[in-house]
């Protein structure tokens, strides 16, 4: 029998099983790089209008950091200047996602063992899981350079977007390959592949500002330091997009990921069915006394995810802060100013706008970190852990409160953090600091508890759904991006609860809203409560 047998069969139960949520997550970012690049062009119709707000950007060493060098001073480069960092990193993500679910998670929660004993050769699964990766990267790409020839840009420049994704997917596939093969847990391998996207974060965002101090300038062309090239995050930022458009950067990409999959296949073959090759280490003999209730226990799975994302707010807090004194250049055209206002439903000075218009923005990754916190309830269950634990003394609604308080709490302290964080930084270079920006970041706590609540009723409800919360997440985002610039009928807009937050800073809370949002999240949250204490485990 061949090594290799089995593999298309795998790939169509894999797709079968991730269809909607691989077109849901393509269909979103080519959305993103369409709409980016059309409402810059509506802004600024010629490079010539572009070219005063792309200078202010291109020399802001805390928008270099965050999204990478400006490719060149033209309306096009503008309109993808965020989609080149957000789009490798979310498709590096979606990469990601999609082998280890595929690999390791297969594994770990016994069903390759059961494959196994058919006619399913030992490389059959990793091959299935990384054609199915392949194949979303190419198609997001792809579909991201065709959308951008739509608005009437340059072809080449298009096509150049599309490799960006395409580099940083490609690469992410090897690298979770790789890291799938040295952990025994779904955790352990994330863990180690995105650390390791993470680590590309850093040395590219440390390399494109040291360039930019170097030379004076941060566009792509500077001359300076190449410690870009060590990250393949760098690799895809320097293809630059409607600038130099290095297609070529394609080639190493692909090459290392073919060195990354002959990696993870002789380490394939190195292994039992089950294991890594790093050894699990064992645990204490005793275990402390927070794990004695199943809110510690919930703690103790959930922290090192909150120490993270807790981080990263902190230090996205100080980047908004920072960029905060060019907003008035950035936004010296009347259209930008009024692109702020819709997006925040902002009142009051243009800087409070733009403060509006983040805090709304990072609000929805506090709705993503408690989603993924609640649906931590999930994967215990079917996991079967949940079933040992009620197996004791341990109520139904003791067991979903820890998991959910875990969720809320951490969400909320996030948007503490960003408040403090971009208050503080905001404060030291303009008159907008945190007795403003807090109560801001505060404000959009209703919407992130209905997100949070709308998993658990669907956990409560139908358990094999609970994902969907990720689409109802993605819908949110689409409605608040692209509702105000296509001018959505207020009923569509409604259906986001990120609409029905007021205008702080700068304008006034929505009451009534908040209140609203409040309700929803109360009755969706006991509807889900009543609904798992009166259903079966699903394992």
């Amino acid at each position: 029998m061949s090594t290799f047998a089995g593999t298309w069969p795998l790939l169509r139960l894999a797709w079968r099983r991730d269809r909607w949520v691989v077109t849901a997550s393509v269909a979103a970012l080519v959305l993103t790089a369409y709409s980016s690049m059309a409402a810059t062009l509506d802004l600024y119709p010629t490079d010539a209008e572009a070219a005063a707000g792309a200078r202010v950007m291109a020399d802001n060493p805390s928008i270099t950091a965050l999204y990478g060098p400006l490719p060149s001073l033209t309306a096009a480069a503008v309109g993808v200047l965020k989609t080149i960092m957000l789009g490798s990193l979310f498709t590096a993500f979606l990469a990601f996602a999609l082998v280890r679910r595929h690999t390791r998670t297969e594994e770990e929660e016994g069903r390759f063992e059961l494959v196994a004993g058919g006619v399913v050769g030992r490389r059959a699964p990793l091959a299935a899981a990384v054609l199915l990766a392949t194949a979303a990267v190419l198609a997001t790409g792809g579909l991201s350079a065709l959308s951008l020839v739509g608005t009437d840009v340059d072809a080449t420049g298009s096509l150049a977007l599309g490799v960006v994704e395409v580099v940083a997917g490609l690469v992410m596939v090897g690298i979770t390959a790789v890291a799938c093969q040295l952990t025994s847990t779904a955790r352990g391998a994330g863990g180690l592949a995105l650390t390791t996207l993470l680590l590309a974060f850093v040395v590219r965002a440390v390399a494109d500002t040291s360039s930019s101090s170097s030379s004076g300038t941060s566009t792509a062309g500077a001359k300076g330091p190449d410690l870009a090239y060590a990250s393949f995050l760098g690799w895809a930022e320097r293809v630059s997009p409607f600038g130099e458009n290095r297609l070529w950067l394609v080639l190493p990409a692909v090459a290392t990921m073919a060195a990354l999959l002959v990696v993870a296949d002789l380490l394939l073959q190195r292994r039992d069915l089950g294991s890594g090759l790093l050894a699990a280490r064992p645990g204490p003999s005793r275990a402390s006394s927070v794990l004695g209730s199943p809110l510690g226990l919930a703690w103790r799975l959930q922290r090192g995810a909150v120490l993270g994302w807790t981080i990263g707010y902190a230090v996205l807090g100080l980047v908004v802060g920072s960029i905060a004194r060019s907003v008035d250049q950035i936004a010296s055209s009347p259209g930008i100013a009024e692109m702020f206002r819709k997006l925040s439903g902002g009142h009051g000075s243009l800087l409070e706008v733009f403060f509006g218009t983040e805090i709304r923005f990072l609000a929805v990754g506090a709705a993503a970190f408690g989603i993924a916190t609640s649906l931590r309830l999930r994967s215990e269950e079917a996991a079967g852990r949940a079933e040992v634990a009620l197996a004791t003394r341990v109520g139904r609604w003791t067991w979903l409160s820890s998991h959910v308080l875990v969720a809320v709490l951490g969400s909320l302290w996030l948007l503490v953090v960003i408040g403090l964080s971009a208050g503080l930084s905001g404060g030291a270079v303009s008159d907008v600091g945190v007795a403003q920006v807090l109560p801001a970041a505060l404000a959009t706590a209703p919407a992130v508890l209905v997100c949070v609540a709308l998993t658990v009723l669907l956990f409560g409800l139908v358990p094999l759904w609970t994902p969907a919360a990720w689409g109802l997440l993605a819908a949110f985002v689409l409605i608040g991006e692209l509702g105000p610039l296509v001018s959505l009928p207020g009923w569509a807009m409604g259906l986001s609860p990120f609409d029905h937050l007021g205008s702080l800073p700068g304008g006034d809370a929505d009451v009534a809203g908040l209140v609203g949002l409040l309700v929803v999240a109360l009755v969706a949250g006991a509807t889900g409560y009543a609904a798992f204490r009166r259903r079966d485990l699903v394992t």
